[in-house]
């Protein structure tokens, strides 16, 4: 079985082909401003350093939010193409998730995306990935103050967060990531929308003229 999988939530493209369960190649590169262009490319690249053409993978497994709203419909468009077009089963999985479960040092593990304006996207997990803090768009204080009753815990991010300490930089095991959630439930991929967790700023806009 062949996975491929794909994270634009971030300004990073990550992407990496699973194959036999053993991570045969992956692409972990910062675009910043560039990822709408270089990101078709780079996978591309990917599939030919491999080898493996795109209708030999069995399963797509791609990120669908939080973090960056347009990073996120980058990649999630990207997965359902190459679904759709070549009948190959998908699903989705949450950046806090890839980020908590490529990280396995402490009872908690604690993946932080700065939504700015004093709040970040985050959830808390135990080792078992059981949720212990509910996945949401929350203010830092809050974050803070569940912090405050744990003992032993460690925060991935790639942000730089002020208040927060100790941060570990998020650096993604693709082969773990996709081991944990190969047999997830595939979806349509008409389906498969980002999942922000927060309003956009228009829709935010409406809401509060309503």
């Amino acid at each position: 079985m062949k996975y491929l999988y794909i994270d634009t939530s971030s300004n990073y493209l990550y992407s990496g082909i699973v194959s036999n369960n053993k991570l045969v190649i992956e692409v972990k590169k910062r675009l910043d401003q560039n990822l709408s262009r270089d990101s078709v490319p780079l996978i591309a690249k990917m599939f030919n350093d491999a080898n493996i053409e795109v209708k030999d993978i069995n399963k797509i497994i791609v990120v669908d939010g939080p973090g960056s709203f347009t990073g996120i419909r980058i990649g999630i468009t990207i997965a359902k193409v190459y679904a759709y077009s070549m009948n190959i089963d998908i699903t989705t999985i949450s950046s806090l998730e890839a980020m908590a479960v490529s990280t396995n040092i402490s009872n908690y593990l604690v993946p932080v995306i700065d939504a700015r304006r004093e709040c970040v996207y985050t959830a808390i997990y135990d080792n078992d990935m059981n949720e212990v803090l509910k996945p949401g768009h929350i203010q830092l204080s809050r974050l803070l103050t569940e912090l405050e009753k744990l003992e032993d815990y460690t925060i991935i991010s790639n942000d730089n967060i002020e208040k927060l300490a100790n941060i570990e930089k998020y650096n993604p095991n693709i082969e773990t990531i996709v081991l944990k959630y190969k047999d997830k439930t595939n979806i349509n991929p008409h389906d498969i929308n980002p999942n922000y967790l927060k309003l956009t700023e228009a829709e935010e806009k409406l809401n509060n003229n309503d």
